[in-house]
């Protein structure tokens, strides 16, 4: 059994065959099936396409999938806000593993169409975003057409095709993935069409809460944390959880709650393993300091690099603090 395999047997629900059921950001060709691809084959679970990260998610929540794969941040856009937003609220789920995906574009329209015929193009808005430098270049005043998904679009262009109509789908050529332009049967207009040619968004296996995966030393843990109170002072308290047990913060971003304007709740991502004894204590203090406090997970990095632990944040260190201290308050201090 595939790594993935061994993750997905933690489930008390499988689909067709007894197979896991992971659901995705579809239809076929994106970005976000790349990374399932890399967590589980088609011949090990059965995957089910949904419109957006939301109802991916709702499907786990809701029985129909036992687990979702879904972007969770870009290095050029930062965040996924839809996928922030629904893991902070609604009923738990937990993060198991992160998968990285290179993205890069090409501009593709159907057979006939040419560079200079378009007009309209339909992208997903993080595309469109990784390209803007290279549209405004190479075709100024072009107008974007929201799409999905970074295949939608290739979808409804290889329809019209091999309909034969003339049908108006709104837009003349997409920005897709390179795998897409096969997979629909369009024609390439442009190829290599990102910004940043260094482009990685990071995904995400999300499933039901259980038995955290072990540590392997090299791991993330993911938080949704509310600040006490709107005062000077409360985000300073907070870092301080982290900042004097030695844990670094790969990732923190603001998200609305959405009861009152000016409140917030962060989203973290900390080095380390709830396991680890600095990272266990850190997330103490938070408990303690913060109105609400929801663990998304402790899983393996994906790049496998294990965090600097600083002079007096090793587990050792943690736990000799404590054996100290016991002996303190008995008397037999020496």
């Amino acid at each position: 059994m595939s790594e993935a395999g061994a993750v997905a047997s933690g489930t008390s629900t499988a689909g067709r065959g007894g197979r896991p059921r992971y659901a995705y950001l579809g239809p076929a060709g994106t970005f976000t099936e790349a990374a399932l691809r890399q967590v589980v084959t088609p011949d090990e679970a059965e995957y089910l396409p949904q419109t957006d990260v939301g109802a991916a998610i709702e499907a786990v929540r809701s029985g129909d999938a036992d687990f979702a794969v879904v972007a969770i941040e870009s290095t050029v856009e930062g965040g996924v806000t839809a996928t922030l937003d629904s893991l902070a609220g609604g009923a738990p789920l937990v993060l198991l593993r992160e998968v990285l995906v290179p993205v890069q574009f090409t501009l593709a329209g159907a057979p006939g169409v040419a560079l200079s015929d378009v007009r309209r193009i339909s992208a997903h808005p993080h595309a469109w975003v990784q390209c803007r430098r290279w549209l405004a270049h190479h075709l100024p005043g072009v107008v974007h057409v929201p799409a999905t998904s970074n295949t939608a679009p290739a979808a409804l262009l290889a329809r019209r095709a091999a309909d034969g109509e003339p049908v108006e789908l709104g837009f003349d050529a997409a920005l897709v993935p390179p795998a897409a332009v096969e997979t629909y049967g369009l024609v390439p207009l442009a190829e290599h069409v990102a910004d940043n040619p260094s482009a990685v968004t990071r995904f995400v296996v999300v499933g039901h809460p259980g038995q955290v995966p072990a540590p392997t030393g090299a791991d993330k843990t993911t938080l949704v944390v509310h600040l006490p109170d709107n005062e000077a002072g409360a985000l300073l308290a907070m870092l301080e959880q982290f900042a004097v047990r030695g844990v670094n913060l790969s990732r923190i971003e603001s998200r609305p709650i959405g009861d009152a304007l000016g409140r917030y709740s962060f989203s973290i991502d900390a080095e380390g393993h709830i396991t680890d004894e600095r990272v266990g204590e850190a997330i103490m203090g938070l408990h303690r300091r913060c109105p609400h406090v929801r663990f998304l997970g402790s899983y393996p990095r994906a790049d496998a690099v294990a965090p600097t632990v600083h002079v007096g944040t090793a587990d050792a260190d943690f736990v000799g603090a404590r054996d100290w201290l016991r002996a303190v308050r008995e008397g037999s201090a020496t």
